[in-house]
């Protein structure tokens, strides 16, 4: 499903060359990326590959957005951000909505991170699990009562024991599991953080599997060459002079892994 169609940088230039982000899109402004079901976003450190995601979640006003707040004579990011543009799907009978759906996220790797050190404290447990109740309906009353509840302790225990059984890369795949559900357009920066290669494959595998049969579209920062080679997507590259896309095999990051391990080849003969 192509829920965002397009997305076109600002064509608007400013004379301080550090002016963020007009510095960071200096050699493509202007320029249009066109969306497929799903789209990736390479490009090294620094490339801005962060930035466009975070752009796009706040022009879209997509859960999880950092905000782009002027302050005091500093209206780079929020004017840059109001000055970029894009189009929604048109055409139903070709797996096109003109509607971004209400479950759409954008999830940063340190989202990830953060979640996993929740699960770590006992009483950022407690918080997290009222609140997940409150979001059932739950009242101040029945909260109260249920803070001081063998319930609650009974629970705190099973999320504190579920935490010392899972790797911090299993505890990834449960959260992906949870947040990334049918019908949704899902922004991804760097999800591969946390994950071994075995995982990376298979987190790529379900992305795969969401876009292609249950209406999700994603649009994913990543540098690792585990999910470059198993997602089904088109590739921008950053770092290149002209945006276009790529195979997976062209990208220099793949490239390196490709020349050390074809250096080292005998060693595992």
């Amino acid at each position: 499903m192509i829920y965002l169609k397009s997305f076109k940088l600002s064509s608007h230039t400013v004379n301080n060359p550090n002016a963020y982000p007009y510095n960071v899109f200096r050699n493509i402004a202007g320029e249009v990326f066109v969306f497929t079901t799903i789209t990736v976003l390479y490009g090294n450190n620094g490339s801005g590959k962060s930035t466009l995601l975070n752009l796009m979640a706040n022009k879209l006003d997509i859960t999880g957005a950092e905000g782009f707040t002027n302050q005091r004579e500093n209206n780079y990011p929020l004017d840059y951000m109001m000055a970029c543009s894009y189009s929604l799907g048109e055409n139903k009978s070709d797996g096109e909505s003109d509607q971004i759906p209400h479950n759409s996220v954008y999830i940063k790797s340190e989202d990830i991170l953060y979640e996993i050190k929740k699960i770590q404290q006992e009483a950022i447990l407690k918080e997290g699990y009222l609140y997940q109740q409150s979001k059932l309906g739950y009242t101040k009353e029945q909260l109260e009562k249920l803070n001081h509840s063998s319930q609650m302790h009974k629970q705190i225990e099973i999320m504190k024991f579920a935490n010392e059984k899972y790797s911090n890369g299993e505890t990834s795949i449960q959260i992906f599991d949870e947040y990334l559900v049918p019908n949704g357009l899902y922004l991804l920066d760097e999800p591969e953080t946390s994950l071994s290669p075995a995982n990376q494959i298979q987190l790529a595998t379900e992305i795969n599997k969401l876009a292609r049969f249950f209406n999700c579209q994603f649009i994913i920062a990543t540098h690792s060459p585990f999910m470059l080679g198993t997602l089904d997507a088109n590739i921008y590259n950053l770092d290149a002079p002209l945006l276009r896309t790529y195979k997976w095999t062209e990208l220099e990051n793949v490239k390196f892994f490709y020349d050390f391990f074809k250096e080292r080849k005998n060693e595992f003969e």
